[in-house]
């Protein structure tokens, strides 16, 4: 029975925390969203900036949608980052908040995601393939070590808590008639 309520619980957990965290997110001002999205993407993508690999991106509007956060914005590379509010992107990509950040801390590939249909991307498939592959490039050991170790132990409550959302099963002996 223990094994049971240990998985409602975890699974519970992971429904529950996006919802309880979304609700101050929306009372934060997009400003301040979009100011702390540009800041955290020139961190984790300096070295790709460094070696002008996104200029791919120059006229193109990238959206992300995390869905259980309900956080969407757009993206864009023209030597800065614009971040703005869904307006019309060339390509999308969706997921919930726990898909998107094993994939940030190189725990889950984004092509098993899609296959699992727990990422989607819609739109423009070349310019979604070069997304794609620009945050493969991201090297999570080269992040800066204070969001290096908040993604790691994020990921790492995120991935026990979904191997304990799996309840076990517990095969019983049957009674042997002797």
């Amino acid at each position: 029975m223990s094994a049971v309520f240990s998985a409602k619980f975890a699974k519970q957990l992971l429904e529950i925390t996006p919802k309880l965290m979304s609700f101050p997110l929306a009372k934060v001002p997009f400003s301040l969203k979009a100011k702390v999205i540009s800041q955290l993407l020139g961190l984790l993508l300096a070295s790709q900036t460094a070696d002008d690999e996104l200029d791919f991106l120059a006229e193109k509007w990238v959206a992300i949608r995390v869905e259980d956060l309900n956080l969407n914005f757009e993206v864009t590379f023209d030597g800065q980052w614009q971040v703005r509010e869904l307006t019309h992107a060339q390509v999308t990509f969706s997921a919930n908040s726990a898909e998107l950040l094993l994939v940030a801390a190189a725990k889950e590939d984004p092509d098993t995601l899609f296959f699992q249909r727990k990422l989607n991307i819609e739109g423009d498939t070349e310019l979604g393939l070069e997304v794609k592959n620009l945050l493969l490039s991201i090297e999570f050991s080269t992040m800066p070590t204070p969001i290096r170790l908040s993604i790691e132990k994020l990921a790492a409550i995120i991935e026990r808590l979904q191997i304990e959302a799996k309840p076990t099963v517990i095969l019983s002996k049957s009674p042997s008639f002797n």
